[in-house]
C-alpha cells in the first residue's frame, strides 16, 4: 500500500537499520543507493541479520523475519524509490555539498505531504533545505549508531518546518519503537553530540594529563555513572541523589561550580595525546577484531533494551 510506503536513500549501516526498523513496523521499504550492487548487498546482509536476530529471540515488531525481509524492496531509481512514499529518511554521508544534491533532488519527486528527514548527526537542516520548494516538510531524525539497538531518535527542525511534520515524524518514531526526543529549534551538535562531545573532551583531558589511562576513564562511564545512565539521565540522577534538584544544588551547587572552573580546555583530537589513546585502544580491540566487539556490543544493547522493556511494563500493570 502506498500509503504504508517509506523510502530509505543510502543502504549503508544507518539505512539498513532504518529498513529494519521500518519492516519490523510493518511499513512497505523501498531502497536506493547509487549503484544496485550496493542495495543488493544490504538487502543480503538485512537478511543475515533478521535472521540472527529472530534466532536470538532479539527481533523486533509482531512479524517474523521473513516476513520483515518480503517488505523491502530494493530499487534502481531515485524516482522508484520515493514516488509515493509518506515518509523519506536520507542516510548519504555527511557531505553537506552531497547533501544538498540528494534533497535538491528528492525536492523534484516527493508529493506535497510527504516528510523528508536526514539521519545527519551534525549538519543543520537549514543548510541543505533553504531552497527547497518543500521545505517545510524537512526534519532531521538523526539516529544514534547502531540505531537498530539503541532507540533514541534526535528530531531537529529547520526554521521553516512546519510543526505538523514535527508532530507527525515524532508518531511515527513511536510507532516504529523508537524513542524520540524533540529540539525546539536547531543547534550546533543537536543535543546528544553537545553532551557526547562534553563527555569525551574531559575524557580527552584525562589521558593528555595523565590523570588516568585509557582504561580506567571508560570504566568511570561503563561501571560508573553508565548504569545509572542507562535507566535515568544526570538531571533525574541528581533529583534522586538529594532531596529534590533544588536540594541537590544546595548541597553541591559550589562543588559543582568551582570543580567545573578546572576542567580541561577545548583541544583538537590529534597529536601526541592521539597516539597515545589509539594505541591504547588498539592494545585493548584490535582492528581486526572491531567487528566481533560490535556484535557484543550490539547483543548487550538488545538485551538491556528488552531489561529496560520488561522493567516500563511491570510499571504500568
Amino acid at each position: 500500500m502506498t500509503s504504508k510506503k517509506v523510502a530509505i536513500v543510502g543502504s549503508g549501516l544507518i539505512g539498513r537499520s532504518w529498513a529494519m526498523l521500518f519492516a519490523g513496523a510493518g511499513y512497505n521499504v523501498h531502497l536506493y543507493d547509487v549503484t544496485q550492487e550496493l542495495v543488493e548487498n544490504a538487502i543480503k546482509d538485512i537478511e543475515e541479520q533478521l535472521q540472527a536476530l529472530a534466532t536470538s529471540g532479539l527481533l523486533r515488531g509482531n512479524l517474523s523475519a521473513s516476513e520483515q525481509l518480503k517488505l523491502i524492496t530494493g530499487t534502481k531509481t531515485l524516482k522508484e524509490c520515493v514516488q509515493g512514499a509518506l515518509y523519506v529518511q536520507e542516510c548519504v554521508p555527511e557531505n553537506l555539498e552531497l547533501k544538498k544534491k540528494v534533497f535538491a533532488e528528492l525536492d523534484e519527486l516527493v508529493g506535497d505531504s510527504a516528510i523528508i528527514a536526514s539521519s545527519t548527526s551534525c549538519t543543520l537542516p537549514s543548510l541543505f533545505s533553504e531552497n527547497m520548494k518543500h521545505r517545510q516538510n524537512v526534519i532531521v531524525a538523526h539516529p544514534v549508531n547502531p540505531p537498530f539497538y539503541v532507540p533514541l531518535v534526535e528530531l531537529v527542525p529547520a526554521p521553516w518546518t512546519s510543526p505538523e511534520v514535527a508532530i507527525k515524524a515524532r508518531q511515527i518514531m513511536e510507532e516504529l519503537g523508537q524513542k524520540p526526543v524533540s529540539l525546539s529549534r536547531e543547534i550546533p551538535g543537536f543535543a546528544l553530540n553537545r553532551i557526547q562531545y562534553a563527555i569525551l573532551n574531559e575524557c580527552w583531558y584525562l589521558a593528555q594529563e595523565g590523570i588516568l589511562d585509557v582504561a580506567d576513564i571508560d570504566s568511570v562511564m561503563s561501571h560508573g555513572l553508565g548504569p545509572r545512565y542507562a535507566f535515568m539521565g544526570p538531571l533525574e540522577t541528581a533529583h534522586l541523589n538529594a532531596e529534590g534538584m533544588e536540594n541537590y544544588c544546595e548541597r553541591y551547587g559550589e562543588t559543582i561550580f568551582n570543580v567545573s572552573k578546572t576542567l580541561g580546555p577545548v583541544t583538537r583530537f590529534e597529536g601526541a595525546n592521539l597516539q597515545k589513546v589509539n594505541q591504547q585502544l588498539v592494545d585493548q580491540v584490535p582492528l581486526e577484531n572491531l567487528q566481533e566487539k560490535r556484535a557484543w556490543r550490539n547483543n548487550c544493547l538488545s538485551s538491556l533494551a528488552q531489561l529496560k522493556q520488561n522493567i516500563d511494563k511491570k510499571k504500568t500493570d
